[in-house]
């Protein structure tokens, strides 16, 4: 698996892997928008999914089903966002792609929309 020294993403400590595939695991995010608030990560250090493989992409579907499972079994919510950021443009922080899994929670915001994940 190709790694990126300093890169937050590349060789996560055992303890901080929620759930792995086989070329993607999942983490608690850091920064959290809401309880339970996952990022799926490759394990291959590629900044957005328009670099990522076809082999890649394909597993993503299943994984998702994963953590939505692990997420419904802890924290229980109402409804979820899943989002990409691609590009800094776009509000991505650390360039190695990472897939947001996020809990939503009835009245956790004022307004609702198709887009706003935070």
């Amino acid at each position: 698996m190709e790694r990126m020294t300093g890169c937050p993403f590349c060789g996560p400590a055992d303890e901080e892997v929620v759930l792995q595939g086989r070329l993607w695991y999942g983490r608690w995010d850091w920064y959290p928008v809401s309880p339970g608030h996952l990022l799926l990560i490759p394990g291959r250090h590629v900044a957005g999914p328009f670099e990522a493989t076809d082999e890649e992409m394909a597993e993503l579907p299943r994984l998702l089903q994963e953590a939505k499972a692990v997420i419904d079994g802890t924290f229980h919510p109402d409804d979820y966002n899943v989002g990409v950021n691609c590009g800094e443009a776009a509000g991505q922080t650390v360039m190695h792609l990472h897939v947001h899994l996020i809990p939503r929670y009835r009245g956790d915001m004022d307004k609702t929309r198709a887009g706003s994940l935070m």
